[in-house]
């Protein structure tokens, strides 16, 4: 399932973009960004099933307008093939600052050129996947028909139809384009590269591909969309894309790794350190998989999963739950939902050793338990002291020995 968060933030030129970020359920495993083409927005049909692809996979993907286009603020006029690569780079940036880095950039036609002119830039990108893109940022201008041209040349501007839609296009525009090159990008890329591309795309031939291909260094990779499109106009074509692109990132994407065939016994668990930073840890429980980590306020910590004391209220909170609806079950109560919720702090406390008092801190965990349901005050008291019955409950109460061996080599 896939959760959209519409939301805006700064672009190169200072003017708020609009954005979509798709989002898994659970915690993301990594982050994607999204280049659209000349003409299109993040809502494209190629943007919207690439996308859904990846979350299906666990990866999020953050989809935007570029300056001037779609739902963000700004003039297209103003804006050129320099500031996409800014956008893009400002979409990084806002990434990192609010969640994780992204790991993979997708553009589709121009936006294609735009994601590999962006990603020299973005140590944290792993991996770079082209849709339709030009060899050349210039190649945009065969689009511009020579009256619009020579219009531009002469008054500085033009009002071009693209795709069926007026256009205005600028001079500087032109010279931009122009002077932006892929050639001495590529060999020097350091990511690895899918290059996706139509033999019978009739608006960015298929030369442009071999060409990115034959720049790139390994790791890169090439698939033909046979029949396609360029704008992926049909759904097959898109929903193909997006899953072969899925496939392909989790080959070069730093994810958890995958499930052991066989799950630990029940009541096992497992956590062990991952490459994907200085905290994160892979957890195994059972059949079952998660993410640990620590909160970005502790140096090093991401934020990539919750941190250990918060699986211990999970522990707490979902023991006490339980605990009451099988109770009240049992007991035929009619309550139709509980909810608890829980927090841990280190509070000061006055305690007293062989007479002597020493100031000291003690752990203090706060529960709070939403009951609902047709429950009078005796039944309500009755859940209460229920609660306090639960296993972890008790569990922590009592006196816990943990035995520590190491692991034989």
């Amino acid at each position: 399932m896939t959760t959209t968060q519409a939301i805006k933030f700064p672009g190169a030129q200072g003017h708020d973009l609009a954005a979509r970020l798709d989002l898994p359920d659970g915690v993301p495993l990594a982050y994607a960004l999204f280049a659209h083409c000349f003409t299109c927005s993040k809502d494209s049909l190629a943007a919207t099933h690439v996308s859904h692809a990846l979350v299906a996979c666990g990866i999020a993907v953050l989809r935007f307008d570029f300056t001037g286009l779609g739902g963000s603020d700004g003039e297209f006029a103003n804006a050129n093939f320099s500031s996409n690569v800014g956008d893009l780079v400002a979409a990084a940036d806002w990434l990192r600052n609010t969640h994780q880095a992204p790991q993979l950039l997708v553009g589709h036609s121009l936006g294609g050129a735009a994601v590999i002119a962006a990603a020299p830039q973005l140590s944290e990108v792993l991996a770079v996947a082209t849709i339709g893109a030009p060899f050349e940022p210039g190649h945009v201008t065969r689009l511009i028909d020579a009256s619009a041209a020579q219009t531009i040349a002469t008054e500085g501007e033009a009002t071009v139809t693209l795709a069926g839609r007026p256009f205005q296009i600028r001079q500087q525009f032109l010279d931009d384009v122009a002077s932006r090159k892929l050639g001495p990008v590529l060999p020097h890329l350091g990511k690895a590269l899918l290059v996706f591309h139509a033999p019978l795309d009739d608006t960015v031939s298929i030369e442009n591909a071999a060409q990115i291909f034959m720049a790139a260094k390994h790791p890169k990779s090439y698939v033909s969309l046979d029949d396609a499109d360029h704008l992926l106009s049909r759904r097959a074509d898109a929903q193909y894309t997006g899953h072969v692109l899925a496939a392909w990132a989790q080959r070069y994407l730093k994810l958890p790794a995958a499930p052991d065939a066989q799950a630990l016994p029940h009541g096992q668990v497992r956590a062990a350190e991952t490459d994907r930073g200085k905290f994160a840890l892979d957890i195994a429980a059972g059949r079952h998989r998660l993410t640990a980590d620590e909160p970005a306020s502790v140096p090093g910590g991401q934020d990539t999963g919750p941190a250990p004391y918060d699986f211990l209220l999970a522990a707490l909170g979902a023991c006490t739950a339980m605990t009451v609806r099988m109770y009240a079950d049992l007991k035929k109560i009619p309550l139709e939902h509980v909810s608890v919720d829980l927090q841990h702090e280190k509070i000061h406390a006055q305690a007293s050793a062989e007479g002597e008092t020493r100031e000291s801190k003690i752990d203090q965990i706060t529960r709070v338990i939403t009951l609902q349901g047709d429950l009078n005050d005796a039944t309500r008291a009755k859940l209460m002291e229920i609660a306090d019955k639960c296993p972890v409950h008790r569990t922590l109460h009592s006196e816990v020995r943990v035995v520590t061996t190491q692991a034989k080599p």
